[in-house]
C-alpha cells in the first residue's frame, strides 16, 4: 500500500502528524503544492485509509495520571471464547489505554495509565485478576520514555 505514496504524500502526512490543525492553505504551503490539489490528496489519504482520524494528543501526567505500569497478561487457554472475554472487559477499562495480543510467552502487554501505585493495585485486585481466564500477570513500571511517535512513516 505504502508504495502508492508519492513524497508529496508523505510529506503531507508527516506535517498533519505534527500538527493535525493546519489548515489547508498552510499544509500547502509547508508541502509546496497549491491549496486545492494538496486538499484533493488530503481526501485521497483519508479515503485510502491513511488517515484515520484527527484528534489532540493529551499529555497524561496533565491529567493526574503520572504513572504507567506495563503488564504482561497470560490467559489460561488461548481459545477464541477467552481471547472475547478478555478483550471486551479490557476495552471498559479506562486504566488500559493500550492493548496488545502478543506472540511470546505472554498473550496480551497492556499499558495502564494511573495516579500512583494505590489505584494500580486497585485496578490490579479488583477488576484485572477478576477477569475470567486470566492465568498469571506480570507488571513492568518503565523509568522514562525514550521515544514516542505516532506513527511509522518511513
Amino acid at each position: 500500500m505504502s508504495s502508492d505514496l508519492d513524497d508529496l504524500d508523505r510529506r503531507i502526512l508527516s506535517a498533519l502528524q505534527r500538527d493535525g490543525r493546519l489548515t489547508h492553505q498552510q499544509l500547502s504551503e509547508r508541502v509546496g503544492l497549491s491549496p486545492s490539489p494538496c486538499a484533493r490528496r488530503i481526501r485521497k489519504l483519508e479515503a485510502g485509509g491513511y488517515i484515520t482520524g484527527y484528534g489532540a494528543r493529551i499529555d497524561e501526567r496533565k491529567m493526574g495520571f503520572d504513572f504507567s505500569v506495563f503488564v504482561s497478561v497470560r490467559l489460561d487457554r488461548q481459545v477464541d471464547d477467552r481471547l472475547v472475554t478478555f478483550e471486551h472487559e479490557v476495552a471498559r477499562c479506562p486504566e488500559v489505554v493500550d492493548c496488545w495480543l502478543m506472540t511470546g510467552s505472554f498473550d496480551y502487554l497492556l499499558r495502564v495509565a494511573v495516579r500512583d501505585l494505590h489505584e494500580f493495585e486497585r485496578f490490579l485486585t479488583s477488576r484485572l485478576t477478576r477477569i475470567d481466564g486470566v492465568a498469571s500477570l506480570e507488571s513492568s513500571i518503565p523509568i522514562r520514555r525514550v521515544k514516542y511517535q505516532a506513527a511509522r512513516l518511513l
